[in-house]
Parts: structure tokens; C-alpha cells; sequence
């Protein structure tokens, strides 16, 4: 079996003795691997495949040696969010993915309530013609997402093989590939350990359907945590903790550290509790947790393997402004330093 066309959007397989009796869609699905399956599957259904010259819509068709397969890809149609000239802060661009540093307050993908002012928004507008298309459809590649109030490194995909192959790596975790998140977080208390693991299902809370909660019927998440620094003084406690994903749940990190004792500062939905803790902090400190209105966790490093090339990428952002704040605040009272 050989692609022998140098089209951008149109290849042409020829089946043989390996592949005869495979199906078609899983033949296509490994030879133009610019498509998933389930796209490929889709295109065999509205008759962009051909085999021996007659258009086939039988995407679990059995080839025989010798068939000749055309795959023709319509040019892919813009997509329906809008393309909005939105200031993004990149770190790396190639023809194939961008890395950004995503700001406090803006929503990953458009929604209800939410339609514009989106990083789909931005990323439809910066990245205009060099978009080629996943599923048909001129938009970047989502394989990935921070909450609204979440900051920090995010990667989006150009194209369907990018897309493809940045999903699996996100998919397994960095278990067997060199896929790596990590974010800083800043946590009430002191916790015990230097470092740990939490290792709690999660699922939607029960009472409260826009929190997730610790639940034994919830989906596997496991958070690896480090303790960078400690500061504190009479009557209060702030770590500052990395915290290394090993699964991807929503607010995974929020609800495991919580869940451990010590949740995040500011974060208005898992730390309702400990509202009142700012009032002990010093006036700066206390100064720059009001401020925040947002939890304080930054994705703050982000490693994977480039999709074309092979290459391990390795990408920092730095604290934001606000919770930079937060840190020089707290740093005179850094326990590490007697005073």
C-alpha cells in the first residue's frame, strides 16, 4: 500500500496482499494519518472515497489486492465562532501547533453565556489561512483546557495530525510518553508532608452541580504535589506547592487539595471555609488575596512531544501580575529564612 499523490487534500492508497480483507476505514485511517478514524469514517459516508473509480460509502468495506483508493478531501469550511482580535501572549508558533500563555479570565472555548472573548475567538483571528482544518472545519485544535480563572501555558493544534497526535499524548497523561503538566498553587496551611500524592476519584458533586466532589463512583484522578516553600506567622499559613497531573479531571487540583485539608487561596467555590484566613494575613498579604477574586493556581509548565517532528518541547509562564503580588507579599514571612 503507497499514497502516491502529492495533493494537499486528495491521496490516493493502492490496497495489497498485507491489506487485503481489512477494512477500508482502518486501511485510510493508517495510511492518512493527517485524519482521525471517525473522520475518515465520516468522508467515506458523504462520498469523498473512491475505490477503482466508483464512489464507496461502506466504510467497513473489505478490500482485495489490487483496489485502488481515492480519498478526496473537500477544502474545510470555516468554523462558526467568530475570529475576534484578541492580544495573546505566545510563547511558540510553527505550522502546525501554538503554545500561549492563557490570562486570568478568559474562557477556553465558546459557550453559553460565553460566546465571545474566547481563546477559540483569538485563536480563529491570529491564526486565519494557516488553520488546514480538523474535522472538516478551519478552527485550532483544543486538546487541552484551564479554567476561566486558571492562568498559564496552554498548546492548541493547526492541524488534524497535530490534533490527533497531541490528543493521545494528553490522553495518556505523560504515563508512557514525555507529555508533562505542572502547575504552581498556593494553598492555606502547612501540610505535613514535603511532598505527597492524592489519589481520589472525582466526579460531579451531588448537591451542587456546577462543583465536582470526591466521589467512589467518580472517574480516576491522581495529583503528585511538592512543596516549594512554606511561609506563615502567629495565626496564619500559606504553602506554596507544585503540583504534577497524572490524570485530567475538572478542577482536579482545587478538589484535591481541598479534599487533603488545604484548598486553594481565593478559591471561591472549594475554599468557602476559609474565607475569614485572609483576615490574619499581614495588610499586604491580605491586600493581594482580595485581589485576586480567582483561585490562585498557575499552569506553569507544559512539556510534550512536537507532532511532526519528533522533538521534545519544554515551555514556561511566569507568575502573572497577581499572584507575582500574592508571592512578594508573603515572601518577607518565608519560613525557610529565621527572622
Amino acid at each position: 500500500m503507497q499514497d502516491v499523490s502529492g495533493e494537499d487534500m486528495e491521496w490516493l492508497v493502492s490496497a495489497d496482499a498485507e491489506t487485503a480483507g481489512d477494512r477500508l476505514d482502518a486501511v485510510l485511517a493508517k495510511a492518512v494519518p493527517a485524519f482521525s478514524r471517525n473522520r475518515i469514517k465520516d468522508l467515506i459516508l458523504s462520498g469523498s472515497v473512491a475505490i477503482n473509480g466508483r464512489a464507496l460509502l461502506e466504510p467497513n468495506y473489505r478490500l482485495k489486492a489490487g483496489d485502488e483508493i481515492l480519498l478526496v478531501a473537500p477544502e474545510p469550511v470555516d468554523a462558526d465562532p467568530t475570529p475576534e482580535n484578541i492580544p495573546l501572549d505566545i510563547l511558540y508558533e510553527d505550522n502546525d501547533l501554538i503554545v500561549i500563555n492563557k490570562p486570568v479570565g478568559m474562557v477556553v472555548h465558546p459557550a453559553p453565556g460565553n460566546l465571545a472573548g474566547t481563546l477559540v475567538n483569538a485563536l480563529l483571528y491570529h491564526c486565519g489561512d494557516s488553520l488546514a482544518g480538523i474535522g472538516g472545519v478551519k478552527r485550532p485544535g483544543i486538546v487541552h483546557r484551564l479554567d476561566k480563572d486558571t492562568s498559564g501555558v496552554m498548546v492548541a493544534a493547526k492541524t488534524e495530525r497535530a490534533h490527533n497526535h497531541l490528543a493521545a499524548q494528553f490522553a495518556d497523561h505523560g504515563r508512557t510518553g514525555p507529555l508533562h503538566r505542572a502547575y504552581i498553587a498556593f494553598a492555606w496551611g502547612r501540610t505535613q508532608q514535603a511532598k505527597g500524592t492524592v489519589d481520589a476519584p472525582i466526579g460531579r458533586d451531588a448537591n451542587n452541580r456546577l462543583k465536582q466532589a470526591i466521589r467512589k463512583d467518580g472517574r480516576e484522578a491522581i495529583t503528585h504535589y511538592a512543596v516549594e516553600a512554606r511561609y506563615g506567622d502567629e495565626g496564619w499559613d500559606i504553602t506554596r506547592i507544585k503540583c504534577e497531573l497524572e490524570t485530567g479531571r475538572t478542577h482536579q487540583i482545587r478538589v484535591h487539595m481541598a479534599h487533603i485539608g488545604h484548598p486553594l487561596v481565593a478559591d471561591q467555590v472549594y475554599a468557602s471555609g476559609f474565607v475569614t484566613k485572609a483576615n490574619r494575613l499581614p495588610e499586604t498579604a491580605k491586600v493581594a488575596v482580595q485581589a485576586l477574586g480567582r483561585q490562585a493556581l498557575h499552569a506553569a509548565e507544559l512539556g510534550f512531544e512536537h507532532p511532526r517532528t519528533g522533538e521534545e518541547m519544554f515551555f514556561e509562564a511566569p507568575l502573572p501580575a497577581d499572584l507575582q503580588a500574592l508571592q512578594d507579599a508573603i515572601e518577607p514571612y518565608n519560613l525557610a529564612f529565621a527572622r
